[in-house]
């Protein structure tokens, strides 16, 4: 009997995956995996955490080893060997290894060889205090700089998922930190007011921030900045991108995809119909607007990876694609999103709306209630939900899953509306976040309480093209005062009518968006026209530079 040959290039996520889905599927198969480093199946994304001591022990990040692939799925796993060339018509993969080159067969090919960290061409780039941080063999030289070198300042390139953690990590350190960003605000993938609430809380604690600001040099003690600031730094962590890993298919002469990135059809078939391919170096289709894109994530990596094994050995499962769901934990905050954020949907010239929620993760007169904030982005036209973002201490991921499996459904604003989400006090509230957010978006369309995004409201504010109402209250307003408004506490609205000109839009601010809700309502009822809510009231504003 023919066995099929299956061979894997990349032991990490989707690879690791695929070549365990293989067994599964086919018990004689003959399935090898071939990974160029030293490890195979382990938790890169649990680098940061072991670097911060919150992961103590180093065996914890290894998930498998050659051995225990080959006891469990017998799969012949091939460590130190490079895939350095395809013979597509022959059917061969040769591999570069420490004692020379070796050539291996295969029925099917499955690329799971993932993406490589962006290394800048700059002077000092390569000192002996520069980490990256990519690999086992990555964490284990900064994890023995720290213990013997016991650096007092660092400096972190990259504002994106790993520089933050490793801001964290080191700061847990006891490491002084500062972070160099080149755009203007951390987590490029947040709306600008959810990436000014993560700088507000990383500044609190105690991490020096240099947005918008390129790296020119570094050198023994300080990096310069393109400005020609100079920072002191004893150690350099680079977190700037990370590049789809596409050497041996360029070589191959496999189609590349707009993006960039390798080309794949539904069923994660390459140009090549005997080659798959999954994992950071494809491009996917983005659920929420269709597009080709990157989303270099471990979940989708591995769900690529499993159905990737399931068609090279027969099968047909589509690959429908991802909303890219994401979130990261910084200090005693979260952040979380999901689907497209406000600028991705007016890039892609849907018609956007936005709501805002800024309320307690449970119950507010139940003990331990923590502020929350979320944003959702829908679609005017259809009602149809577009994507998430969420903020704060408890809760938060809990919120942006549920987005996300409303993301998946096609769900619009009234669907929402309905959700019957877990509540109890220590939980959530009646009305979840979630369920508030679907109300605010709701009534927009509706025209039952119009809604002016913040940025319109500053616009309008600056050129006084609209009336801006100030309804707080008399300490909220003196807490935080806007200039040039008309400020009359909501409680006093309706014995101050008269105050009110009845000739020009207004936009009514509030602490968070709720008492302008009931503004909105007694003024049109009092004949107003052309009244608008700001979304998410005085606590969205702010972050706008209000």
């Amino acid at each position: 009997m023919t066995h099929k040959k299956i061979l894997i290039i990349g032991g990490v996520a989707a690879g690791a995956t695929a070549a365990a889905r293989a067994r599964r599927l086919d018990e004689h198969a003959e399935i090898t995996l071939l990974e160029k480093g030293e490890y195979v199946s382990f938790a890169n994304c649990g680098l940061p955490y072991y670097v911060s001591r919150d992961i103590v022990n180093r065996s914890s990040l290894l998930l498998q080893t050659p051995e225990g692939f080959f006891s469990r799925y017998r799969v012949d796993v091939r460590l130190g060997h490079e895939a350095v060339s395809i013979d597509a018509q022959a059917k061969r993969v040769k591999a570069r290894t420490a004692e020379g080159e070796v050539e291996f067969a295969y029925d099917k090919l499955i690329l799971g060889q993932g993406g490589n960290p962006i290394a800048p061409a700059l002077p000092g780039a390569n000192l002996s205090h520069v980490f990256q941080l990519w690999t086992v063999p990555d964490v284990d030289r900064i994890h023995q700089f720290i213990d013997e070198q016991k650096p007092a300042r660092a400096v972190v390139v990259g504002a994106g998922f790993v520089g933050l953690e490793m801001v964290e990590a080191l700061i847990k350190r006891g490491v002084q930190v500062s972070l160099v960003e080149l755009a203007p605000q951390v987590m490029v993938q947040l709306d600008p007011e959810f990436a000014s609430m993560v700088r507000e809380d990383l500044e609190e604690s105690g991490v020096q921030m240099h947005l918008g600001s390129a790296l020119a040099e570094i050198s023994e003690h300080e990096v310069t900045l393109g400005n020609g600031e100079k920072v002191p730094a004893d150690l350099v962590l680079l977190s700037i991108g990370v590049r789809p890993e596409l050497a041996l298919v360029k070589n191959a002469g496999l189609v590349l995809g707009a993006s960039g990135a390798l080309l794949v059809n539904d069923f994660l078939q390459t140009s090549d119909e005997h080659i798959f391919a999954a994992g950071d170096m494809i491009e996917v289709t983005h659920k929420v607007h269709g597009k080709k894109m990157r989303m270099p994530l471990a979940g989708p990596a591995n769900r690529q990876g499993r159905i990737a094994a399931t068609n090279a050995l027969g099968g047909k499962l589509a690959y429908r694609g991802a909303i890219g769901t994401s979130v990261v934990k910084l200090f005693e905050h979260v952040a979380a999103s999901t689907g497209l954020s406000e600028k991705a949907a007016r890039e892609a010239l849907l018609d956007v709306g936005i709501a805002y929620v800024f309320k307690d993760h449970h119950a507010g007169y139940y003990p331990g209630a923590k502020p929350l904030a979320l944003k959702i982005v829908y679609d005017k036209k259809t009602s149809r939900l577009l994507g998430g973002q969420a903020y704060g201490q408890e809760g938060v991921e809990k919120r942006v899953d549920v987005l996300a499996t409303a993301l998946q459904g096609c769900m619009t604003l009234e669907d929402l509306t309905e959700l019957d989400l877990a509540y109890a006090p220590p939980f959530s509230s009646a009305n979840d976040p979630v369920n508030l957010a679907g109300f605010i978006g709701q009534n927009h369309i509706s025209g039952f309480s119009p809604l002016v995004t913040p940025l319109e409201a500053l616009q309008a504010y600056e050129t006084g093209e609209a009336l801006i109402l100030d309804v707080r209250t008399v300490g909220e307003q003196s807490k935080a005062p806007l200039d040039g408004v008309l400020h009359i506490p909501s409680d006093e609205v309706r014995d101050r009518l008269e105050e009110i000109p009845r000739t020009r839009p207004i936009h009514i601010v509030s602490k968070d968006g709720f008492l302008g809700h009931l503004v909105s309502r007694t003024l049109q009822a009092e004949g107003f026209a052309h009244v608008y809510n700001l979304a998410g009231g005085f606590a969205a504003l702010r972050h706008f530079g209000g």
